[in-house]
């Protein structure tokens, strides 16, 4: 059985439709990367499979059952934590209670706690009593990744989080991505750099104007196909 399936997706904004039937899967411990242009979708997928935007109950699935009506906070206690684009941290509060924060709603007596984050980003507990929007871009996209697995998720969706940061500190992020999923969890990936992307992730789904224009073994995929799926045309 898939950790994930959606069905069929339709997401709208008012009378704007932004996906136009999506199907997609992930499997159990299984990266899973979502490429595409701007516009394409990406992160209203993100928002539907997370609840902020309600769909049909079936169109979603969550280990076989309907999740497409369900709320944000009842997602999250299914065990699905996004990292927002933009990271959104709580600029009144500390690091280290931004990252409680993500910790108030916890299933089971998972890995992540305090010190497995700090163990994860060193940084962060020697920055644990600053504000955390007075961090740098890449330390604060720390404390959104902390905040997110701080729930024990098996599933964490990261929306763009090499969006606007330096090559040296993605790589330190992305450098974080196999002790998460050494934990079981699957991951999904929105990212514009296909070749990290790539690099990364066990299959990829490119969209292109809220469409499915490509599925393919990340291995395997050439890029006159993921050209072609992109932009609509031929490399």
């Amino acid at each position: 059985m898939a950790l994930l399936e959606t069905h069929g997706l339709i997401a709208q904004y008012g009378q704007f439709k932004a996906l136009f039937g999506i199907d997609l899967h992930v499997d159990p411990g299984e990266c899973v990367a979502i490429i595409g242009a701007n516009g394409a979708g990406k992160t209203t997928l993100m928002r539907s499979i997370t609840g902020v935007i309600r769909n049909v109950p079936d169109q979603i699935h969550h280990n076989g059952q309907p999740i497409g009506a369900l709320s944000p906070d009842q997602i999250l206690r299914r065990g699905i934590a996004m990292v927002p684009e933009g990271r959104k941290l709580f600029p009144s509060l500390t690091v280290e209670e931004n990252l409680l924060i993500g910790g108030q709603v916890r299933r089971g007596s998972g890995r992540w706690s305090l010190e497995e984050i700090y163990s994860l980003f060193p940084i962060l507990k020697d920055r644990r009593r600053s504000p955390g929007t007075a961090l740098s871009g890449g330390q604060q996209q720390m404390v959104a990744i902390g905040r997110a697995l701080m729930s024990n998720p098996e599933l964490l969706l990261c929306d763009e989080i090499s969006l606007g940061l330096a090559p040296v500190v993605i790589r330190d992020i992305y450098a974080a991505l196999p002790a998460i999923r050494a934990t079981g969890a699957a991951v999904i990936i929105v990212e514009q750099d296909i070749t990290r992307a790539l690099a990364v992730a066990d299959r990829v789904y490119c969209l292109m104007e809220g469409r499915v224009t490509l599925t393919a073994r990340a291995k395997e995929v050439s890029r006159e196909a993921i050209h072609a799926a992109y932009f609509g045309e031929p490399a």
